[in-house]
């Protein structure tokens, strides 16, 4: 039977799936386009894992502290994935990764710090609002990508790509603002716990 944590490990088990399809199918000349349709599978199938996860934790009372730390753990390892891979084709700008890298790096030493003082610290609101626009940055990326591979000289594709470049950025940006909630939320602990 499925379970939040087992679908949680699927997704989990899927960031070096999207790597090695974007490195040996869409990258290389074997079969690009058998790789964005790969890349457009595993994605689909990794937006409905992760909603079928918060299903299952709330509505059949499977909240776990695991949980709390491995789904967004999880989310961050894939998607963070895919924009590596963006980057590597040209379609992230390296600043908007670094600070998306930099807050995942925060967030998790936040999280580490806190489950010493025994605190699992969930998913805010906002954290939860850009995982979506995380989802939606790698939507438009592998938007970018098949259009590349499928219709390379299309007159659309530099307004795609653009508009790629432009979904990763509003991610970045999403990213530093959750990171000051979680820093907030952080101290707000160590205040009151003295």
């Amino acid at each position: 039977m499925l379970s939040s944590n087992k679908l949680t490990m699927i997704r989990f088990c899927c960031a070096p799936v999207v790597f090695f399809v974007w490195f040996f199918l869409v990258e290389s000349e074997f079969s690009p386009r058998l790789g964005t349709l790969v890349l457009w599978a595993l994605f689909l199938f990794s937006v409905a894992t992760d909603v079928l996860d918060g299903y299952f934790a709330r509505r059949m009372n499977q909240v776990t502290d695991m949980g709390k730390l491995m789904d967004p753990f999880s989310d961050v390892l894939l998607l963070v994935t895919h924009f590596v891979c963006f980057l590597a084709a040209d379609l992230m700008g390296v600043w908007s990764l670094i600070i998306i890298l930099w807050r995942e790096f925060a967030i998790m030493f936040i999280r580490m710090f806190l489950i010493h003082r025994q605190v699992a610290l969930g998913a805010s609101f906002i954290g939860k609002l850009k995982t979506v626009l995380y989802f939606v940055g790698v939507a438009g990326g592998i938007s970018a990508l098949t259009l590349r591979v499928w219709l390379p000289a299309h007159p659309a594709l530099p307004s795609v790509e653009y508009v790629c470049g432009l979904l990763l950025v509003i991610a970045a940006l999403a990213a530093l603002i959750s990171l000051a909630d979680y820093l907030r939320k952080c101290m707000k602990i160590i205040r009151d716990r003295g």
